[in-house]
């Protein structure tokens, strides 16, 4: 009983607080939904990786890493970001991955960055931004500007198979943002001191 009655006065708090915050409950689910996406991906790509690996395609696999680290990041800022606002995270299951052939793994990460890049994460931010949620908007465009590069590195991947080009990967460890090319000053995305860029390999 009292555990019932502790659980209760927790969800009352928690729903005051997203009130207070006027944040609305399609934010937090949509938070939620980019939580679930994002850790799907960085699941996904580790695998891809592996895969790459065993495919000798050292390139591919040393991006499936990187990009793998990024989405990391992401579903880690997106579960905070749900915190802070006073939601939930929902239970949900990683879903069953079955690698292909290189080129069908990256044809498959592309369509799927695309669509976030495209279609989510501008339909949840329009939401955020209607909601004046200062946090998720935030968490989401860090996400939309690296999945841009992903798709971008994963075209790139496709168009150049078997070449196994020698490339160094950064990711910032705030922000997610991937690229070949370290910046000298700041992060291009989230503005951070470039020295939170991390080498991926």
């Amino acid at each position: 009983m009292k555990k019932q009655f502790l659980l209760l006065i927790g969800a009352v708090f928690a729903a005051v607080n997203t009130l207070q915050a006027g944040i609305s409950q399609q934010t937090l689910d949509n938070l939620n939904t980019a939580f679930q996406g994002e850790s799907n991906a960085a699941n996904r790509y580790t695998i891809f990786a592996q895969a790459a690996d065993k495919a000798g395609e050292g390139y591919v696999a040393h991006l499936f890493r990187a990009a793998a680290k990024a989405e990391t990041i992401h579903r880690d800022t997106h579960k905070r970001t749900i915190l802070e606002l006073g939601g939930k995270i929902n239970n949900f299951k990683l879903d069953d991955v079955k690698p292909g052939t290189t080129a069908e793994n990256l044809q498959g990460a592309i369509k799927g960055e695309s669509y976030e890049r495209d279609t989510m994460y501008p339909e949840f931010l329009a939401q955020a931004k209607k909601d004046g949620a200062k946090a998720a908007i935030r968490t989401f465009v860090y996400a939309q500007k690296a999945e841009l590069e992903h798709a971008k590195l994963y075209q790139s991947a496709l168009d150049n198979l078997g070449k196994n080009i020698d490339t160094t990967f950064y990711v910032c460890s705030v922000c997610g943002y991937t690229t070949t090319q370290k910046p000298a000053k700041y992060c291009v995305s989230c503005r951070e001191s470039a020295d939170v860029y991390e080498i991926v390999k």
